[in-house]
């Protein structure tokens, strides 16, 4: 009996120490305002609320150190090569600058048939202004003849109307459902007139060509010490040879105007 009253009062001893220990982590504050500073941040601690995992971290990352390696790449600069750009854009201009003029020289009249000296004339009909190339077929009879055949025969009135009023000196004649225009000769004063405009007209391509290039060059000077001396030296060179190839085929273009303008 003495035995089993000694096992009854340990068994109810331990219960309440359990009880008591329960009762205290109750009444205990695991807030993190309540946490100790000492537990926060001794790193021998083994007591590490969960919060602070990620408050570390982001700690870490907003104010963490470049090191050497990040420091030294991040400083290293990235040449760009404006090269193939530069080119790319002055060749655009200077070739639209000659393919004009171009259109322009067409335009002119010499004493020779060219079905494009009638591109630019526009005609009016059904109350709509369009290209004489889109309501036409115009062809070559003969060096001194062209032919104008109307894709409908309703606007052939309107076409011979509009070729009359161009500058071109022109007087077709009605032909059936076409019209039949004849090559006047040009005469002195005309073909002066003439040459006058071609000389005229190459300036003025070149003017573009040479903005193009001035373009291209203030672009270079523009990228400055990012890209390499050397390199910005080989490229305007290669601009100043575009000039060149440019303005020598408006010069031919125009020569050879001039010379089909004399010609007659």
């Amino acid at each position: 009996m003495a035995t089993m009253a000694i096992y009854l009062r340990r068994a109810i001893s331990s219960r309440t120490s359990v009880f008591r220990c329960l009762s205290a982590l109750q009444a205990r504050d695991f807030s993190p305002a309540a946490v100790s500073p000492r537990i926060l941040f001794d790193p021998n601690s083994s007591i590490r609320p969960s919060f602070l995992g990620s408050f570390a971290s982001s700690r870490g990352f907003a104010k963490g150190k470049k090191s050497k390696d990040d420091s030294s790449s991040g400083s290293a600069d990235v040449v760009q090569d404006i090269g193939p750009i530069v080119k790319e854009t002055a060749t655009s201009q200077m070739d639209a600058a000659v393919v004009a003029l171009s259109r322009e020289l067409v335009k002119l009249r010499t004493g020779r048939a060219s079905p494009g000296m009638l591109d630019h004339i526009i005609v009016e009909t059904s109350g709509m202004k369009m290209p004489l190339v889109r309501l036409a077929v115009v062809s070559v009879l003969d060096i001194k003849t062209l032919s104008i055949n109307p894709y409908d025969p309703n606007t052939v009135k309107e076409i011979e109307k509009a070729v009359v009023s161009s500058p071109l000196g022109l007087n077709p004649q009605v032909d059936g459902e076409r019209l039949i225009a004849a090559i006047p000769p040009l005469t002195k004063e005309h073909i002066q007139a003439m040459c006058k405009v071609v000389a005229k007209s190459c300036e003025d391509v070149k003017l573009s060509i040479r903005r193009a290039r001035q373009k291209a060059l203030d672009t270079i000077k523009k990228a400055g010490s990012s890209f390499p001396k050397d390199h910005a030296k080989k490229l305007e060179k290669e601009v100043d040879d575009l000039t060149k190839k440019f303005v020598k085929s408006a010069e031919d273009m125009c020569k050879a105007k001039e010379k089909e303008i004399t010609s007659g």
